[in-house]
């Protein structure tokens, strides 16, 4: 996997706000853990799986914060995994690792953030 040429994708769909675009990165089986879940849907664990689950969550949450855009600060890579720093909404900073397949598609996130 070019994890630059990923990493860059990943943030331009992200700030296009296009979900079919966003959605592309993931396989179907995906499972995210983020505490943004539960802001986005007011309840949860913050740990969301399958394509349909997430998708539901990030049209929800893009729904609820139309001005999102995300700035690229640094990108590290490790062995089937990229962690991207980035600033995201609400004025946090964030890092998020996923883990991809053979293909390059993410089957697992985690997402921290700043308060």
């Amino acid at each position: 996997m070019d994890v630059n040429k990923f990493a860059l994708d990943w943030i331009e769909s992200w700030n296009s706000h296009n979900l079919e675009n966003i959605l592309n990165h993931y396989t179907d089986d995906i499972e995210i853990i983020t505490p943004m879940i539960k802001m986005a849907l007011g309840s949860g664990n913050g740990n969301l799986k399958g394509k349909t689950a997430v998708s539901e969550y990030w049209k929800k949450a893009l729904d609820k914060l139309p001005d999102l855009h995300f700035e690229l600060y640094e990108i590290t890579a490790g062995v089937g995994c990229i962690s991207l720093f980035y600033q995201s909404v609400m004025n946090k900073k964030a890092i998020e690792t996923m883990f991809y397949n053979d293909e390059g598609k993410i089957y697992k996130m985690i997402a921290c953030y700043t308060d």
